[in-house]
């Protein structure tokens, strides 16, 4: 047999008691919205679009490609570079070059 709580509150109304809830739910709902940050899709940028952004011509991505600097994802025919991975190898070529 199940055994059920009984919580009693005295000198509130119902009322009263609701709206408490309600602001200290509304109160965190503002907290957790403030702090939100939405997931930014993946960006796939083309090979030209990368050596624009790396300021580098094609055959110097083909060479970073095959030493490892860059790691290019293929969909059929295709040669696309993650944003966030293309910022990361920025990084790292100026920490090796110091």
């Amino acid at each position: 047999m199940e055994q059920s709580k009984i919580t009693q509150v005295f000198g509130v109304s119902p009322e009263e008691f609701k709206e408490s809830i309600l602001t200290d739910v509304r109160a965190e709902i503002k907290s957790l919205a403030q702090n939100f940050q939405p997931i930014a899709p993946q960006e796939y940028l083309t090979r030209q679009e990368t050596a624009e952004i790396l300021k580098v011509s094609l055959v110097t991505l083909s060479d970073w490609n095959k030493k490892k600097i860059l790691n290019p994802y293929r969909l059929g025919n295709l040669i696309r570079y993650k944003r966030s991975e293309i910022e990361q190898a920025l990084v790292s070529i100026n920490a090796k070059r110091q």
